[in-house]
């Protein structure tokens, strides 16, 4: 909060495929960060519908609703920089590529990150390059970049439970979802 941030990302909060070895952080971890601070905290890694309701009990706000909209406005303001645009500009940048990305809904195949996660994600980097190009180029963003961040956080809240990591709905439950999340789990 003293350095100006609107939201903690925290994780990875359980074991992933994509870090193999990489011990995870946990739930203790979690709960510390979000009674650290009044700021929405987003847990990402290894979140699965059957632990959901821990992480949320742990103080984590929206889950990975905002993962992409998150990466790509923090790579959009670190290319802004790089570029050697201005506070401003890295804001409105931020803010850009956030509002592309608000609303996304979280449907992980199997509760895993791998899909649709992962693509995803590679998408936001041409989201976070579009901003950064229009940010760089004048084009100023009509909410403030706090303003976004917040309104975020409320759409990550509004969003339906099924929306929301808990592979319910969405991709994660067409049919080739379902057999990929019976060769994942076999019985």
């Amino acid at each position: 909060e003293q350095l100006g941030c609107s939201y903690l990302i925290a994780g990875h909060i359980y074991e992933t495929t994509c870090k193999p070895g990489l011990p995870p952080r946990g739930l203790r971890f979690l709960r510390e960060a979000a009674a650290s601070t009044a700021l929405p905290v987003y847990a990402i890694g290894g979140i699965t519908p059957e632990r959901l309701p821990e992480v949320l009990a742990a103080g984590a706000a929206g889950g990975c609703q905002a993962e992409c909209g998150t990466a790509a406005g923090m790579a959009a303001a670190a290319l802004v920089e790089l570029a050697g645009g201005t506070p401003a500009m890295i804001g409105n940048g931020t803010a850009l590529a956030i509002k592309n990305l608000m609303g996304l809904v979280c449907d992980p195949v199997a509760g895993l990150v791998e899909v649709p996660c992962v693509k995803r994600n590679g998408f936001a980097t041409v989201v976070a390059m579009t901003a950064a190009d229009m940010a760089m180029a004048g084009i100023r963003s009509v909410i403030p970049v706090d303003e976004v961040i917040a309104a975020m956080n409320e759409v990550g809240h509004l969003l339906p439970k099924s929306l929301r990591e808990t592979s319910e709905a969405g991709l994660a439950v067409t049919p080739t979802a379902k057999a990929i999340e019976k060769r994942v789990y076999p019985d």
